[in-house]
């Protein structure tokens, strides 16, 4: 008798080993833009084999502009867009099928900069300065609400108008003093550029409260995929989490998967000015992604009043996103 149970258990042991692993769940993430610091945690939780122990097989593509990302998402030619989501608001408002499964960045940053040897380093500095701007971006949208909350006029200073590139070579070149951008963006391609450190007047700073980028997917996937919604948002929160506690292991994870995607300094440096603003005072407890209503629903209302967004979205913010696929 035992004989007969050891001979099953061998050719079950067999059949167990004969079988093929279950298949990893490809998943396609597109970026905002071409990569820099902030987007450090992707790489890493892929380089960490943090999304593989969540079975997910990551593939992350480089995007051209939220706007395009979330259109792509809209569209299921990708299943994930890392986008501005105030940008993808404006699309959803319209009818496009899209939800932001996770709101990482809940602290806005927009900002005015310059070079730190210009000594501007408060919004009364700008007075009689030259900011460049890029018109209709969604910072030039909200410029006119900081210059209400600082004091400002529009006529205490001189604006030039350019895409984002140009708007760049303005401070660079010494053109302009100031450009309208992003803490973690703009600020280190200057850096790149001059060899110069940007101090930043950061929009958040004088009362201005709304959400950034965060993770986006189609309606539908969610509905038909809440598993590898669900895994997909887990190995993104832990991704998160171990990239705080190594910023430059972080920054390194973008340099082996794209060795053009920067320098080590300061795609490390964007990535540690991105990581305050990941929570604001009502989330600094919590994990990653976890946004309030009230912070959703602030950042509706400022997109309403100054950010072109129809007044319609008002009626219902949290259509624009779910928490309900988060790691509790």
């Amino acid at each position: 008798m035992m004989r007969v149970v050891a001979a099953l258990a061998t050719v079950l042991i067999g059949t167990m080993l004969a079988l093929p692993a279950k298949a990893a769940d490809k998943v396609v993430l597109m970026l905002n833009w071409y990569v820099y610091g902030e987007h450090a945690p992707f790489y890493y939780g892929k380089a960490k084999g943090i999304y593989a122990a969540e079975g997910i097989d990551l593939e992350i593509q480089e995007g051209r502009g939220s706007a395009a990302t979330t259109q792509a998402v809209a569209a299921k030619t990708a299943d994930f867009g890392y986008v501005d989501v105030p940008t993808m608001m404006r699309a959803a408002v319209k009818g496009a099928p899209i939800v932001a499964t996770g709101v990482l960045l809940q602290t806005s940053p927009m900002s005015v900069m310059g070079l730190v040897d210009k000594n501007i380093r408060k919004p009364d500095d700008i007075r009689g300065k030259t900011v460049a701007i890029t018109p209709a971006d969604s910072m030039t949208q909200i410029w006119p609400l900081f210059l209400k909350k600082t004091g400002l006029k529009e006529s205490d200073f001189t604006t030039v108008a350019g895409d984002g590139q140009t708007k760049l070579n303005a401070v660079i070149n010494g053109q302009a003093d100031l450009l309208l951008g992003y803490v973690m963006d703009q600020s280190m391609k200057i850096k790149d550029a001059t060899g110069k450190d940007v101090y930043p007047i950061k929009f958040a700073d004088y009362g201005i409260n709304m959400v950034s980028s965060g993770l986006v997917a189609n309606t539908d996937y969610v509905k038909a995929n809440a598993d590898v919604v669900k895994r997909f948002m887990d190995a993104t929160t832990k991704a998160v989490e171990a990239a705080e506690k190594d910023p430059k292991g972080a920054a390194q994870s973008i340099l082996d998967a794209n060795p053009k995607g920067g320098k080590i300094d300061t795609l490390t440096q964007g990535f540690e000015l991105t990581i305050p603003l990941y929570r604001t005072a009502e989330t600094k407890s919590k994990r990653p992604f976890q946004v309030t209503e009230q912070n959703m629903t602030d950042s509706v209302n400022l997109m309403v009043e100054y950010g072109g967004l129809d007044a319609k979205a008002k009626e219902n913010p949290k259509a624009f996103y779910t928490n309900d696929y988060l790691p509790k």
